[in-house]
């Protein structure tokens, strides 16, 4: 792979740059990464930068004038036919071989092996673009670009916080054990995040905890908050708040997003008032949380909403007293943004970069104590005056600080500085 040898000055951050963003798994309809992914990319293109998409599965669905590369790979996570058993001649390729093994031994493989397969596309493609911008992958496959183009890397938090909780949390060894396995490619991201130029990352909190836990000097990485979609989100002044109505957009059974945590809480709840949680989306069937529902008996206190579109989405926010963050950990905390542009007033643990992004807009608490959750959640449904004041607050809050424009600029201002340096 011969150096990139494009001479473009970068001398201004407004001027038009060609970004290849690479992203190995962003769902459209859930996580982090993929909302980053579909918004960012978005706003740079709106700055007048050129955009083109390299993606993994599932397909990110972004806006229609933004290409996206769709990458070949075995999709053993696929859904609607996940672990599936390759034929003979797609394991005949050494990439498909090595992520089919990888699944099988109970790893997540797709991070390397999406990378290997990104620097095969560069490898042919480089003189299409000025810089590489990696989505988290950290892929040994990003090291090899990074050694021919200008590349950064997002990383949005430390994933060592998700495998330690996820250990910690893990009812028998045999489960930690497997949580060790799946979490074994953090290994590779280690290593590759510490040769890469710069880091991007969302939060000072997140930069801390990644200089910490990945051994990357602090004076290497950008901090650029995320943007909130603030014309996905807004208020509807015309729909009326409910009074006990309480609404959660995280309904995994991930312990880092600590919803039983809240489901403890509404349990106490319910035993003095007629509160109502509804959880945007759905719990895995005999899941963590679908049992502790069951065990807590607060099934007629409670909506799964599945999946939903951004219009009952919204009146969903609309409808609500307040909006719930009980996350145990957030590199940044979308949830609690989106709720902010909203108008929702908000109850949110500390957990992580959470009180950077709430600051004074809404109650906060520590992480992992329903007692606290459940005091200040009576408290704020107890005064409606206050509610709605930190619901205006929220929101202004957002539209000063959190904007993707905003997000997009300073991501700019990071490609140039690479560029430079790579030169």
């Amino acid at each position: 792979m011969a150096p990139h040898r494009n001479q473009h000055p970068c001398t201004d951050p407004d001027a038009p740059l060609r970004i290849c963003l690479l992203s190995y798994r962003s769902n459209p309809h859930s996580g982090g990464q993929g909302v980053y992914l579909k918004n960012l990319s978005r706003a740079l293109k709106d700055l007048g930068h050129r955009i083109e998409v390299v993606s993994g599965p599932p397909d990110p669905r972004l806006d229609e004038d933004i290409p996206v590369i769709h990458l070949p790979c075995l999709d053993l996570y696929k859904p609607s036919d996940p672990f599936r058993v390759p034929t003979l001649r797609e394991l005949s390729n050494p990439i498909n071989l090595v992520e089919w093994v990888g699944v099988s031994t109970m790893g997540f493989p797709e991070p390397m092996t999406f990378g290997i397969r990104a620097y095969r596309y560069l490898k042919q493609n480089r003189h299409r673009y000025d810089v590489v911008h990696d989505n988290q992958s950290l892929s040994y496959g990003i090291w090899a670009i990074a050694r021919n183009i200008p590349t950064l890397a997002t990383i949005h938090h430390p994933i060592t916080v998700d495998r330690d909780i996820a250990v910690r949390m893990a009812p028998t060894t045999w489960n930690k054990m497997k949580q060790i396995r799946w979490f074994s490619f953090i290994g590779m991201q280690k290593r590759v995040s510490r040769m890469i130029r710069r880091i991007i990352t969302v939060s000072e909190f997140a930069r801390k905890d990644i200089s910490r836990e990945f051994g990357i000097p602090g004076n290497r990485f950008s901090v650029v908050p995320n943007g909130i979609d603030t014309h996905r989100f807004h208020p509807i002044p015309e729909i009326p708040r409910q009074k006990d109505r309480i609404i959660v957009t995280n309904s995994a059974d991930t312990p880092l997003k600590g919803l039983a945590y809240l489901l403890l809480a509404v349990a106490d709840l319910a035993k003095k008032r007629p509160v109502h949680l509804v959880v945007v989306g759905e719990p895995k069937k005999n899941g963590r949380i679908s049992r502790m529902v069951r065990d807590l008996g607060i099934g007629d206190h409670l909506t799964f909403t599945g999946r939903i579109d951004n219009g009952r989405f919204i009146q969903e926010y609309a409808r609500a007293s307040m909006a719930v963050v009980p996350s145990v950990y957030e590199g940044f905390g979308l949830p609690v943004g989106e709720a902010m542009a909203c108008g929702v007033p908000v109850v949110s643990t500390t957990g992580g970069a959470l009180p950077e992004v709430v600051g004074s807009a809404g109650i906060l608490v520590p992480p992992e104590n329903s007692a606290a959750l459940t005091l200040a959640i009576s408290e704020l449904l107890d005064n409606p005056e206050r509610a709605r004041s930190l619901g205006e607050t929220g929101r202004k809050r957002v539209l000063e600080r959190f904007t993707w424009e905003r997000a997009a600029r300073e991501t700019a201002i990071a490609y140039c500085e690479v560029i430079r340096d790579y030169r």
